[in-house]
């Protein structure tokens, strides 16, 4: 491929990335087109044209995946992969496009097709060098998430446990993505009744969490709420109180984009205020969250 057309193709591609940097999808397709066109028309057998256009799909596939464009995404991951034919020069590459086919697939319900496609990202960037470690946990979150919910806990622990074991290594432990991971171990330990396991998942959750955002962040505000139930599930009744307590102030000082959130806290405090006969303060919560007068 000849200098001139490379260098408008990179110019192409760049254009895509400062258009979807901006928000303007939809012309970012047209941009990403034209770079697919180029690099087809100019495409032989020399790798560095191959190269070319495989990197064009896959800018594209990328934009229309991000427009719910399923199906066109999927042909152009398909498309470039077939293209590079595995070639161990461009492992990097060949787990990014297993990794967004495998999006794709999840996003239009064929799980299985998903964790098919995952595993042979992470084999591609198990394989780079050096290996693309935080891609790796990133699959494997990723895949924990079709075992959770396929009910195979053993399977999902052990996917999360990758993932945690390199964010921490990666990372640190007061990282957002290492948190993340951390709640999710929470929520799988908390789903298979391993109560101890999963406060102590929130709780790390959580330390993180505080010392990243401060209590008024979403996250914080979830995992005073998961910590508030893992505590409940092992008898620690007056912190789950003050975790629910915190986790309903935080929602609700985010304002309504947060009305799913602040509802579904509330219900979970309720129900725990009426377990505990405490009545009074549940109907004065639900007349706060739900907009009533308080019950007298």
């Amino acid at each position: 491929m000849d200098s001139p057309t490379t260098t408008l193709i990179h110019i192409l591609r760049n254009r895509v990335n400062e258009l979807v940097a901006n928000g303007d999808l939809d012309e970012a397709v047209h941009a990403a087109t034209a770079a697919v066109l180029k690099a087809q028309q100019t495409l032989t057998s020399d790798l560095d044209s191959i190269d070319e256009f495989a990197s064009s799909l896959e800018v594209r596939g990328d934009v229309y995946r991000q427009l719910g464009r399923l199906e066109e995404a999927r042909d152009d991951y398909k498309q470039a992969i077939d293209q590079l034919d595995s070639r161990p020069d461009r492992c990097l590459q060949l787990g990014r496009l297993h990794a967004g086919y495998g999006s794709v697939h999840d996003q239009l319900g064929n799980s299985e097709r998903a964790a098919e496609l995952w595993d042979q990202a992470i084999h591609y960037f198990e394989t780079a060098e050096p290996p693309a470690r935080l891609d790796i946990a990133a699959m494997s979150n990723n895949l924990a998430y079709l075992k959770k919910a396929a009910g195979d806990v053993e399977g999902a622990e052990a996917q999360f446990l990758k993932a945690l074991e390199i964010l921490h290594q990666e990372l640190g432990q007061d990282h957002e993505e290492t948190a993340a991971v951390s709640n999710n171990i929470g929520a799988l330990y908390q789903s298979a009744g391993f109560y101890e396991q999963a406060r102590e998942m929130h709780m790390l959750a959580l330390d993180a969490r505080r010392k990243l955002f401060g209590d008024t962040h979403p996250d914080s505000a979830q995992s005073h709420n998961n910590l508030a139930l893992a505590m409940l599930a092992t008898g620690d009744k007056a912190w789950a109180r003050r975790h629910f307590e915190k986790a309903l102030v935080s929602f609700e000082s985010l304002g309504i984009e947060y009305a799913e959130d602040i509802e579904a806290v509330a219900d979970n405090y309720i129900a725990f205020l009426r377990e505990e006969g405490d009545d009074a303060r549940a109907d004065e919560i639900e007349a706060r969250v739900r907009g009533a007068a308080p019950a007298v």
